[in-house]
């Protein structure tokens, strides 16, 4: 592991106060991550699509501490008003990059946040949260590290923001993000995402997801739990070398522009995700009545129109409505006309692939 070439050696004297300002996106896994170990570590290789309307906008106001201590000093403002319940999270990560951010004990902080989705629309929104500290954090690192490189800034946020959550460290750059070593995949790591730069045939480019909301409120089992039922469980060998099987598969994929190979790939991660918790101890069934209606629906519509469609899954009921770029408008049309009544007060987000995080200046929050 090379952790230790991420612990600056040498800070300047950082400025007195100051504000910055980062939007990040959320993701979504085709080959999807369940399992990990310590630290934040991945057990197997994923891939996702970096998403673009469903983003958080974190402002990081900073002040040095007039008198110092050992304590890390913030404050959590979500949706304009203040929020103790993020705050063990967020004391928790600041525990865990500490050593990577040594100036984090010297500042007070104000980190205000609003997200482009609703928090409580069963979207996770860990992802983007916290690779959106992690690059407010890393722009205050490049004030105190001018020579920091810009391939060295993003790994940085990417480390980061993993010890935060662990698929935030694929929000951080797009447009396809691989998080996990995999002999075939250049530059792959544990530590951090990196870009799938092989070649991806145009009809993925732009890709379309729109995410139906079937089921709103707070998850049934948190990703921490819901990754540790993975220690011990009778089939995760088997589900940790299919993963790293799957990326290979897509990997030629993408190069060959097979949506057919693709559709297979990305329904069947979904499903054996959720086979894993429906049959780990305790066992869970996250999905909802709605969430199989959905699945039946476009499995009928892609057999009666030879459309692409397909669907994916988090950890959760909502479904992600993948589709290229092309059948944008039958697509749309279908899920207005025949998926809404599917989702809970008939709510859906329209989304596409993104490029990743962005600098925005102080005044959008």
């Amino acid at each position: 592991m090379m952790e230790q070439t991420f612990i600056p050696k040498s800070l300047k004297v950082g400025k007195e106060s100051g504000k910055i300002t980062w939007q990040t996106p959320s993701n979504i896994a085709l080959v999807k991550y369940w399992g990990k170990r310590d630290p934040q570590l991945p057990e197997n290789t994923s891939i996702s699509f970096t998403l673009s309307n469903c983003h958080t906008i974190t402002s990081l106001t900073y002040k040095k501490k007039e008198v110092k201590n050992d304590s890390f000093d913030f404050e959590v403002v979500f949706e304009g008003e203040k929020n103790e319940a993020f705050k063990p999270k967020i004391e928790t990560f600041f525990h865990r990059i500490v050593a990577y951010v040594p100036f984090l004990k010297e500042y007070s902080f104000v980190i205000a946040s609003k997200n482009s989705f609703p928090h409580s629309s069963g979207i996770a929104s860990s992802a983007s949260g916290m690779s959106a500290i992690a690059m407010c954090l890393m722009s205050m690192e490049k004030e105190l590290n001018s020579e920091l490189s810009d391939e060295e800034f993003y790994k940085k946020a990417s480390l980061l923001a993993r010890l935060g959550s662990g698929s935030a460290c694929r929000s951080v750059k797009g447009a396809l993000v691989v998080w996990g070593e995999h002999s075939e995949i250049e530059g792959s790591s544990d530590l951090y995402g990196v870009e799938f730069t092989d070649a991806v045939a145009p009809v993925f480019n732009n890709y379309q997801d729109t995410i139906l909301l079937v089921d709103k409120g707070e998850k049934q089992v948190s990703s921490t739990v819901g990754h540790g039922l993975m220690h011990g469980h009778p089939f995760a060998t088997q589900r940790f070398a299919q993963a790293q099987e799957n990326i290979s598969k897509i990997k030629e994929i993408f190069a060959n522009g097979d949506v057919d190979g693709f559709i297979a790939l990305v329904e069947s991660e979904a499903l054996t995700l959720h086979a894993m918790m429906m049959t780990s101890h305790p066992y869970f069934i996250l999905m909802k009545p709605n969430t199989l209606e959905v699945i039946h629906k476009i499995w009928e519509y892609r057999k009666h129109t030879g459309s692409k469609v397909c669907f994916t899954l988090d950890a959760g009921a909502n479904v992600h409505v993948l589709y290229p770029e092309s059948e944008k408008e039958t697509v749309q049309t279908f899920i207005k006309e025949e998926l809404f009544v599917y989702c809970k007060n008939g709510e859906y987000i329209h989304d596409q692939v993104g490029m990743g995080a962005k600098l925005l200046d102080s005044t959008h929050i």
